[in-house]
């Protein structure tokens, strides 16, 4: 579903190259995780599968379903199916978060189509999703992560996820910020959507996340490579060890 190759990627604003010859495969069905120490260029890959513009493509390639994504913008990534959560959701006073979700979720399915939902219907899948991720429906009235707690805004992005049903997941950092509780309800609706035609990527530091969602492959990125891809017991060998080891045989 996901090949990179050779993704070679700098900041656009000051030309500091980050990614330096990046190869991953993600297949339909598999859950990837993403570990490596601070700077490893973690969230900057996340970035660049979404089509952030900060960042600029200097080598190689993103396929998504067999089909380069370079020259597609942000709305077209999304259109055709790949979905960022970011590590810090960004509040946007002004925008109801039902409002968005109503207006995102029939612009995918225009896109597919399908349909424009109906409210009644709307509010059914809506009402269901947050049931799941534990949300008080009196959040959506509220302006898109304005004000909400750092679970808050993550179930948020789960819930986003789960309705507008994308074939890949990407998630940067999700358990950032998170208590266990919170960490459990997110995990759980991440789980409730693997799927044999969907692919989820997980960045993360810690293990304690992969307990929870339990990847099929794990992948150190290292100085902006992969430098280590193994089963999940590598998850479990990097808590125990750290990366020490594995950074020295890298360099």
């Amino acid at each position: 579903m996901l090949e990179i190759k050779n993704l070679h990627a700098r900041i656009a604003e000051d030309g500091t190259e980050i990614l330096r010859g990046v190869n991953l495969t993600v297949k339909a069905g598999e859950v990837a995780a993403i570990m490596g120490p601070n700077g490893s260029g973690k969230s900057t890959l996340s970035y660049v599968l979404a089509g952030r513009e900060d960042y600029e493509v200097t080598e190689g390639d993103i396929l998504f379903n067999g089909e380069s994504i370079l020259e597609m913008d942000p709305a077209e990534r999304a259109a055709a199916g790949i979905f960022l959560a970011f590590q810090y959701p960004m509040e946007i006073p002004g925008v109801a978060t039902m409002e968005f979700l109503k207006v995102a979720m029939n612009a995918q399915r225009k896109v597919r189509g399908e349909d424009e939902l109906k409210i009644p219907e709307l509010m059914k899948r809506v009402r269901a999703a947050a049931d799941e991720l534990q949300m008080d429906m009196s959040m959506l009235k509220r302006p898109l992560n304005v004000g909400f707690s750092g679970g808050e805004k993550k179930r948020a992005e789960i819930l986003q996820m789960k309705l507008l049903e994308p074939k890949l997941c990407v998630l940067d950092e999700t358990d950032s910020g998170l208590d266990i509780d919170a960490l459990k309800v997110v995990a759980d609706g991440v789980n409730a959507l693997r799927s044999p035609d969907r692919a989820v990527l997980v960045i993360t530091h810690y293990q304690r996340l992969l307990e929870h969602i339990v990847p099929d492959t794990v992948h150190v990125l290292y100085r902006g490579r992969v430098a280590t891809s193994g089963s999940k017991e590598l998850a479990l060998e990097l808590e125990r060890d750290g990366y020490a080891g594995l950074v020295g045989e890298a360099a």
